[in-house]
This record gives structure tokens, C-alpha cells and sequence, in this order.
């Protein structure tokens, strides 16, 4: 409620209103914060209770990640853990480091309380990335086992000595970069597995961005069916003999049709994908109003609260529960995310909803899930 009243009309007010200077300036000081350890410590403490959960053979502290999005370049992972989360998923990162597309990119819908974005995959790059990640120190989260870096892997050694400063487990989203045509999409992806695969928990493959033209394609049965086996080859390869290869989440697109969902599904079945996310933004502009609601890009938030139950929920009932799925899209109160965890994902994650929400948002959810939990094992006691 005070990040409501006090915070939130603060940050809406920088740069005159520029949605990406307040991002920016938000993810600035989470990066000063990520680097004071004795903080970091502090701050979990008033994090919420924790509801330890293991999806794709990963263990989880508890059910609330970090939409990729939030932290692009890792630059501020304790900080995250510190508010409460219990994954973050960073990226979407590109083989080549990219500006993105020309700004003003992200604007706020307040009076439905949505995000648009046109940012167009900005980031240093997988080389950067697994630099950043490297100098946090060796990764010590409670969940894969056989991190440590596979021989004859590309890319920076984590730095020998340190203990880890981000604790939980750490999700990749890998994308394509803009200037790589799209007949050499496969290569470009599984040139950043091979710079960042040691580093992640799971990697997301993002063929659902809006916003890099003719990405949505590589959901199409061919190509996604030629990405993924060079993805789950070139995993296999890096994880070397005896050592589990790192798990592949897909992501997938709010607007696909059900038959289209299933097809991307049976792909996914077929090359042995871990589990999918549901959802990324939606083109559609329904729910949407104000005086951007008409930008280009992709659009998040409340408006898309129902349209992503609805492909989590047909997730679940066509592959009869057994692909796990991370649920995102529209969770801006503790009941919001139950429902997601009702339509059958295993775990959720947050983006617009900490816009409007802050930081209490995460501790809510945390509590109300643990307090769920808490009366289920009565309940069959």
C-alpha cells in the first residue's frame, strides 16, 4: 500500500513520465543494493516464508520468479532474492549485443493497469552475460546438480574463492539476434547455449516476442522442431557424460490458436522439452485503454490476466499435467497467482505486476501460497 501511495506516482514522474527511465533508474539502485551483501541478508529476512518446491529437476525455494525482461543483463541478481524471489529468469539475451528498437519503447496503460513494450531484445550480448554472471561468483543455488562448468565449454570460468551472492536458481532466456537472418536462426541460439549453459538452471527458448521481425515463425512445427534438436544437441554435448543436461523451457505466444498450441506442444513433446511458458505479451489490444493504448508492441498486465489462464489451463488439460509450465502474464494480486497455480502451472512469474504492485507483491504471494499449503497438509493429515 505505501509502494502504491508514496513509491509508485514517484517513479511514474521520472523523466517526465519515461516508462524506461524509471525502469532503468529502479534497476540502478537494486544493482547498489545487490552488491551490499550484509543488505542482501537483511532483506531476505522480511522476504515471506518459503514454499520449497522441485519442477523439471530443479528445487525452488518457492513459486515466484523474475519474468525475464526485468534484469536483461544480470545486474542486479542478489537484489532479487533479497525482495522475496525465489527464481529469476534474466535475458531475453542475444548471441550479439543489440540496441533495440528506437525509443520511447515502453509506455504505461495505468487506467487498466498494462505495460506495452516495443523494446526489441536490448542487451550486452551471451559474451557479456556470462562475464557479468562469472563475476558474481560460482553459482550455489539449491537446484540442478553438476553446475560447474562442462569441458570444452566457450566463455569466462565463474571466479574461483567466492561464494555465491544469488541463491537461487537462475533461468537463461536465449532470443534471436535482429541482424541474424532467419535461415540461420538455429545457430545463433545454440551460440548463446554454448557461451551461458553452465551458468543457467534452465534455459527459455524465446520464439514469442512480438517485437524482432519474423521471430513468431519458429514457432511453426518445422522450425521450432529444428531448433529445439539442435538445442537439445548441443545441451547434451556440453553437459558431457554422466552430467544432466541443462532443462529447455519453450515460450510461447498468448495469440496462438488452441490447434497452433497444441502442435507447438507436440514439438515440444518430441524433442524432450522440460516445460513451457505461458504466456509472453499479446498483440491484441482487448482491455487496453488510454492514451497509448494504440503503440505498437507487445502488451502485459490486467488485460492479459484472462487470455493467460486460458493457455495455461488448455496446457495442462492437453498434455494431461505432465508438462510443466511457468505461468506469467496479468498476476497482479496473491488470488492472481492462485489461479494460475489452479489452471496447472507449477510455478509463476512476475513483470507488470511488481510495476503496479512493488515489492509487497511478491511477500503476499509467498505468504498466501506457504498459508495454502500449510492447511492442505492439515486438511490430510
Amino acid at each position: 500500500m505505501i509502494y502504491e501511495r508514496v513509491a509508485r506516482p514517484v517513479l511514474f514522474r521520472i523523466g517526465g513520465g519515461d516508462a524506461e527511465a524509471a525502469h532503468e533508474r529502479t534497476l540502478a539502485a537494486l544493482a547498489v543494493l545487490a552488491k551490499r551483501p550484509r543488505l542482501v541478508a537483511a532483506a531476505r529476512r522480511f522476504a515471506g516464508p518459503e514454499s520449497p518446491t522441485t519442477v523439471f529437476g530443479v528445487r525452488f525455494p518457492n513459486v515466484v520468479g523474475v519474468a525475464a525482461g526485468l534484469d536483461k543483463n544480470g545486474v542486479a541478481l542478489p537484489a532479487w532474492s533479497a525482495l522475496g524471489f525465489g527464481f529469476v529468469e534474466v535475458g531475453t539475451v542475444t548471441r550479439h549485443a543489440q540496441p533495440g528498437n528506437p525509443a520511447p519503447r515502453l509506455f504505461r496503460l495505468p487506467a487498466s493497469q498494462g505495460v506495452i513494450n516495443r523494446m526489441g531484445f536490448n542487451n550486452d550480448g551471451a559474451e557479456a552475460l556470462a562475464r557479468r554472471l562469472a563475476a558474481w561468483g560460482p553459482h550455489t543455488a539449491p537446484g540442478r546438480s553438476g553446475l560447474s562448468p562442462a569441458p570444452g565449454r566457450s566463455g569466462p570460468s565463474p571466479a574461483p574463492g567466492r561464494s555465491s551472492l544469488w541463491p537461487v536458481p537462475l533461468g537463461i532466456s536465449l532470443g534471436k539476434s535482429k541482424v541474424t537472418p532467419l535461415e540461420d536462426a538455429v545457430e545463433d541460439y545454440v551460440a548463446s547455449l554454448r557461451t551461458l549453459h553452465s551458468y543457467a538452471d534452465y534455459v527459455a527458448v524465446n520464439v514469442s516476442s512480438p517485437n524482432t521481425p519474423g521471430l513468431r515463425s519458429l514457432q511453426d512445427r518445422g522450425q521450432l522442431g529444428a531448433l529445439l534438436a539442435a538445442l537439445r544437441r548441443e545441451g547434451d554435448a556440453l553437459a558431457g557424460h554422466g552430467r544432466p543436461s541443462v532443462p529447455l523451457l519453450v515460450k510461447i505466444a498468448p495469440d496462438l490458436t488452441e490447434p497452433a498450441i497444441a502442435e507447438v506442444l507436440d514439438v515440444c513433446t518430441e524433442h524432450g522439452v522440460a516445460g513451457v511458458i505461458a504466456t509472453n505479451t499479446t498483440l491484441s489490444r482487448d482491455g487496453a485503454t488510454g492514451a497509448h493504448a494504440g503503440e505498437a508492441g507487445g502488451l502485459s498486465g490486467r488485460p492479459l490476466t484472462a487470455r493467460a489462464l486460458e493457455v495455461v489451463r488448455f496446457i495442462a488439460g492437453e498434455t494431461g499435467g505432465r508438462l510443466p509450465i511457468i505461468g506469467v502474464g496479468g498476476i497482479l494480486c496473491a488470488d492472481d497467482a492462485h489461479r494460475m497455480l489452479d489452471a496447472g502451472a507449477s510455478l509463476v512469474q512476475l513483470y507488470t505486476g511488481l510495476l503496479y504492485r512493488g515489492p509487497g507483491l511478491v511477500r503476499q504471494i509467498n505468504t498466501s501460497v506457504a498459508r495454502r499449503s500449510r492447511r492442505t497438509i492439515l486438511e490430510e493429515a
